[in-house]
């Protein structure tokens, strides 16, 4: 599998202090979007605040809305970013 380009909007990326990431695990399309936060937030400290927070955050693979436990499988994408709310 190619790697994976991780794209972030909002506060995600304010508090991460970068918009884009690019992740290559040798096993990436077996893990969940779950799974592979927790990889992120064990080798990127700044990253560490997605797991508690995973269940106020939205997830797309290849710009299609998924839970987090959807499999990354041979996405290329995995955008994350809070609820949008209107105003």
């Amino acid at each position: 599998m190619a790697a994976l380009n991780i794209v972030t909007f909002a506060w995600v990326r304010e508090r991460l202090g970068q918009g884009e990431y690019v992740l290559d695990f040798p096993d990436l399309a077996d893990l969940t979007v779950r799974e592979l936060l927790d990889r992120l937030a064990r080798s990127q400290p700044e990253a560490e605040f997605l797991i508690p927070d995973i269940a106020r955050l939205r997830f797309a693979l290849d710009q299609h809305m998924v839970e987090a436990d959807q499999p990354i499988g041979q996405s290329r994408e995995l955008a994350i970013f809070p609820p949008v709310t209107g105003g």
